[in-house]
Parts: structure tokens; C-alpha cells; sequence
């Protein structure tokens, strides 16, 4: 039998993520990619609701203290059916309107119901969740919460729907970090702990599922990966997975949510391989903020559309590209495990390898007509390999105005002289699309070989009182 859980406070986080190979052809389960995770990180910590003697509550409180007015309480029951927990909104008062967060709304459903399956006659008691981001995840200048703050988290002094993002998996992060809190303050370690492959099997599965709801669309689950596990090889999980699932609340889900998390009903075919990759001792990834932004999902939708209508053109395209991000790949491990010869030499083959993939990832852009690498794009990125100890970089992802990635030597001189160039960094003039770039600097990030983990619940102190 199961040991009970003690509800002590939980803390946990989940790295941002970066392509730095595969964007578009992830979305195929005949390609890979390339991800690394971010020590940008999202963190959610879990607490008691205190109440007065004799007093019961189903209430979760959540807060993102950060953000102004960021505050979502939900109630939650048993349906009947094994239909799981349903969870709904509640109003703080009768003066505020109803807030909704889809991500947060469905992460708390999908894990509440899952802690369900496996503790049928325990009660679930209230909780109040805090949520905190790294300050890179977004371009607005943050300040610290008091004077005398030693919290390396800002107060960002603006609504979230203010917030700008930077594009580095905010969503995925915070259901993965979201997810793993509430398992591990409701469950046992006996049931869930977060250190073994079994329960980041389980994790990673379940929010898969719950952010693909969230989004109301199945996704390659990229970001989740890497919320999870760290940097990774990864190839997509078959989207059909997901078809036979309920709506939470109704009739079955809780069960059909048990088998799916815990792989007894289907199979998950995603392939994840952390061992794989390796960053080389001496290099590092850098991400340099574009202040403007890109709508990732109108875009996706043309570049597949394009595919349809071009298919022999777009598999030519997709082909090379694989092989060129298989070979970039291979190379950044060849030098990891040789780390022989002078820079020079040394990285003169991957900085082919960036000019070969990003040559395609243009007759791409300009083929489906989506601004994957627009102009503006091009310009900064030839500037910044240019710089001594720029090895390359790329448009991440979906591509855009979004931030660009970088790999460069690790060194203090290379970073500065990369910042002199951006801070100087002038759009002359706008592009064919009309949109003219802003502000460009350095993100406060680098690459994170790790995934999901646990943190201390003091580091939050200055936070959860507010």
C-alpha cells in the first residue's frame, strides 16, 4: 500500500527551450530535432491552504505575483462516471470578472484527475500555487521586489497580457513545471518521484496531453521534451495518440487518462535521446532578443499548406535540411568528444554547416512566401557571425521576428564585442513585409542540459507572501 503524502510545500522547475536544428520538420514524424533546453526557467511552488478548525475547502489559488492582477482560483469535485476531477474558475469577489488561463485551468484538471486514479478515497485539500519566471522569458524590463531583495526574480509592474514574450516555451515550461508540482505535493514518493524515468515518463506524458489540450490542438510536443528531459534528439509522437481521450469531466477520462499517461492503452512512439548531445566544453548558446515577435501559429499553417500544394519541391527542401541538421549535429559532438585543434580549424566545418542549413531554411521562406528568415533577420544574423568567436547562428523554430540563437566560444571578449554590435544595431529600413525590427540584446540565458527538477521551497519566500 501506498504511503500517504505529508502536503509539505513542493517546489519545482522547467527550462525554456531553443532549435537549434528541426524547426517545421519536427511537425514529421520522418525528421528530427535538435533542441536545447535553456536555464531560463519557469518555477511553480505548492503550498497549503491554511483554514480554521473544522472549515473544508476545494479551492487551488494561483498566483503569478510577478504580474499584476495575475490571480486564478478554481473549485474542484469528484464527477461521476470516472469522469475524473472537473475544475472550474471561481470569481475572487463579485467586483472582479471571471479570469480564465487555459494552461493552467487544464494542467490543474488533468493532474487532479490523474492523482485520483491512484488515491480514489483520499480527500484532495486546498492549495495556493505561486508562479515565477526567469526574467528572460519576457522583454520587459523588471525591477526587484524591495529594496533590499536578494530574489532573483523581477517584478514586472504590468499586466500578463502586457508581457511581451521572447519566444522561449513560456507554455510548455509552466505545464511541465506546473505539472510536477502538484504530483509531487498530492502523491507519495512511493507513487511519484521526480528523479526516476519512470515518473518522467509519466510526467512527460501527462503534459503532453494536458498542454495539447490547453492549445486545443496537437502539437510535436518539442517543447515539452526538453521541459522534461533537458536538451534532446527528439522525433514527434504519432498525433492520433491523443484521439481517443475525453473531455475531463466526462464519462471515462479519468481512467483512459490513467492508461495513457502510464503507456498501458497506447504506445508512445516519441523519441527522446538526452545521451545524445552533448554542448563541446569551450562553446555556448546565446540568445539575442528581437524586440517585435511573430504569430508561430498563421505561419505554421502556410508552411503546411505550402507542403501540400508543393510536395515534391517541399521534400527535396526537407530532405536536405535533415541531412544538414543531422550533420550539424554530428559535428557539435565530434568536437565535444575530440576538443583537438585551435578554434580556427577547429570550427570551421560547423560554421559551413550553419551557412549550409541556413541557405535552406531562406529558399524555404521564400518558396511558401513565410518569413521564416526574413531580411531583416538575415542582415542581423551575417552581422553576428562576423563577429571573432561566432561560430553561426539561426531563426529558431517557426522562424520570424522572434529571438535569434547563436553559437560562439565562451569566452568574455566574444560576448562583448556581440554586444557592442547590438547595441549599435539599427533596422534601417523596413522590410517587403512592412514590419521593422526594434530594440536587439543579449538574453540573460544560456543552454541547460537539464530538465524538469526540484528546488527549495525558501527560494520563493520573498514571493509567496505578497
Amino acid at each position: 500500500m501506498a504511503s500517504k503524502p505529508d502536503f509539505t510545500p513542493q517546489a519545482v522547475s522547467a527550462p525554456g527551450k531553443v532549435f537549434l536544428a528541426g524547426g517545421y520538420l519536427v511537425l514529421d514524424r520522418a525528421y528530427t530535432a535538435l533542441v536545447f533546453g535553456l536555464d531560463a526557467r519557469i518555477h511553480v511552488h505548492v503550498e497549503p491552504i491554511q483554514t480554521k478548525s473544522g472549515v473544508t475547502l476545494s479551492e487551488v489559488i494561483v498566483k503569478s505575483p510577478q504580474f499584476r492582477g495575475a490571480v486564478w482560483e478554481y473549485g474542484y469535485r469528484l464527477t461521476e462516471g470516472d469522469g475524473g476531477i472537473a475544475v472550474h474558475p471561481l470569481r475572487a469577489s463579485h467586483d472582479t470578472p471571471l479570469s480564465k488561463n487555459p494552461f493552467i485551468e487544464t494542467a490543474l484538471s488533468y493532474a487532479l484527475s490523474y492523482i485520483s486514479t491512484l488515491l480514489p478515497s483520499s480527500s484532495i485539500p486546498p492549495t495556493q500555487i505561486s508562479i515565477l519566471a526567469s526574467q528572460a522569458y519576457y522583454s520587459n524590463p523588471g525591477k526587484p521586489p524591495s529594496t533590499t531583495s536578494t530574489s532573483p526574480f523581477l517584478n514586472f509592474d504590468v499586466s500578463l497580457s502586457s508581457a511581451h514574450k521572447t519566444g522561449l516555451g513560456s507554455s510548455a515550461a509552466l505545464v511541465t513545471a506546473f505539472t510536477a508540482s502538484v504530483l509531487s505535493y498530492y502523491l507519495p514518493r512511493s507513487l511519484f518521484d521526480m528523479t526516476t524515468p519512470q515518473s518522467q515518463e509519466i510526467l512527460h506524458n501527462l503534459a503532453q496531453a494536458s498542454h495539447c489540450a490547453a492549445q486545443g490542438k496537437v502539437g510535436s510536443g518539442f517543447d515539452i521534451a526538453s521541459a522534461v528531459y533537458g536538451s534532446c534528439f527528439y522525433r514527434r509522437f504519432t498525433p492520433s495518440l491523443l484521439s481517443s481521450l475525453p473531455a475531463p469531466a466526462t464519462a471515462g477520462f479519468a481512467p483512459k487518462l490513467k492508461a495513457l499517461v502510464e503507456n498501458t492503452d497506447a504506445v508512445w512512439d516519441t523519441e527522446i535521446r538526452k545521451a545524445a548531445i552533448e554542448m563541446p566544453k569551450g562553446l555556448r548558446l546565446v540568445m539575442c532578443d528581437v524586440d517585435c515577435g511573430s504569430e508561430t501559429p498563421g505561419m505554421v499553417k502556410k508552411v503546411l499548406k505550402w507542403r501540400e500544394e508543393n510536395q515534391a519541391l517541399a521534400d527535396k527542401i526537407w530532405g536536405d535540411l535533415q541531412k544538414g541538421n543531422e550533420d550539424l549535429a554530428k559535428e557539435i559532438t565530434r568536437i565535444a568528444t575530440s576538443g583537438s585543434g585551435d578554434s580556427g580549424h577547429k570550427y570551421a566545418k560547423l560554421r559551413e554547416q550553419f551557412t549550409k542549413n541556413r541557405a535552406l531554411i531562406r529558399q524555404m521562406s521564400k518558396e511558401s512566401g513565410v518569413p521564416i528568415e526574413p531580411p531583416q533577420q538575415t542582415a542581423l544574423l551575417d552581422a553576428c557571425s562576423k563577429v571573432p568567436g561566432v561560430i553561426g547562428g539561426v531563426v529558431p523554430g517557426a522562424g520570424g521576428y522572434d529571438a535569434i540563437v547563436l553559437l560562439l566560444e565562451d569566452k568574455e571578449d566574444v560576448i562583448g564585442e556581440l554586444k557592442k554590435l547590438l547595441d549599435g544595431w539599427k533596422d534601417d529600413g523596413k522590410g517587403e513585409d512592412g514590419v521593422k525590427i526594434g530594440k536587439v540584446g543579449i538574453l540573460g540565458v544560456r543552454e541547460d542540459m537539464v530538465g524538469v527538477r526540484k528546488e527549495d521551497p525558501a527560494l520563493y519566500k520573498e514571493w509567496i507572501t505578497l
